[in-house]
């Protein structure tokens, strides 16, 4: 079933399974795109029956984007030019981690363990999934971070809460992206296995974008994932 909801600092997409959810996975679109961008990802990654999840796509906010002449688009945080590993947008990646903290909280509300619950993202979604996770308070289940990287890498793994330590994460990038450079994917996963982080890195022949081994992969990943919290 999907409804469609607004919380007080969110508008968003939810997807409920038939039978009572195991967990959750709260995924984050890219930059001018919203949170129907993933919807297809549901059907896509054929879970198995035995690990029904809820699945939360909620809308970036809009404002304008600096690289984009200031249009206005929904955008996690700004960016402000095409090396958009130089100058970061601290302010904007905060508020969009605060509100993703509140997303979690309203799982749990809802009955979902934060050890069951998942962070998702693609490009700056991915940023702020990684972000968030790795500096939350309480365990979780982990993050799919696609075509993304992680911002002052140093400073956040170095801060990172004793709660996800462990967490693992599922990191992937396309070698021929011309958005979000290989590089900084390749130099974000090295960041995060210096740091002990238990981190699966997937490059895959394609450009800023998603493809069919990517989606199979992420598929054995969250089975694994999922199914072990759920036995602990």
């Amino acid at each position: 079933m999907i409804t469609y909801t607004q919380t007080s600092n969110a508008s968003l997409i939810e997807m409920m399974p038939s039978v009572p959810a195991v967990g959750s996975l709260i995924w984050l679109h890219g930059l001018g795109a919203d949170g129907t961008d993933f919807l297809s990802l549901v059907s896509e990654l054929r879970l198995p029956a035995h690990l029904p999840l809820r699945f939360i796509f909620p809308h970036a906010p809009l404002q304008p984007v600096t690289i984009n002449n200031g249009y206005v688009m929904r955008a996690w945080f700004d960016i402000y030019s095409k090396q958009i590993d130089q100058r970061i947008d601290q302010a904007g990646i905060a508020n969009s981690v605060k509100l993703l903290n509140e997303l979690i909280e309203n799982e749990q509300r809802k009955g979902i363990l934060t050890k069951n619950i998942i962070l998702g993202g693609f490009s700056q979604g991915a940023v702020i999934a990684l972000t968030t996770g790795l500096g939350y308070p309480e365990r979780l289940a982990g993050v799919i971070a696609l075509s993304g990287y992680l911002p002052n890498a140093a400073e956040v793994l170095e801060n990172r809460n004793q709660a996800n330590q462990i967490m693992p994460v599922f990191l992937a990038h396309g070698t021929e992206d011309q958005i979000v450079p290989f590089s900084l994917g390749q130099a974000t996963a090295a960041a995060l296995e210096k740091q002990r982080v238990p981190v699966t890195w997937r490059s895959y022949r394609m450009s800023h974008s998603v493809c069919a081994e990517e989606i199979s992969d992420i598929t054995q990943w969250l089975t694994k994932q999922i199914g072990q919290t759920k036995r602990e």
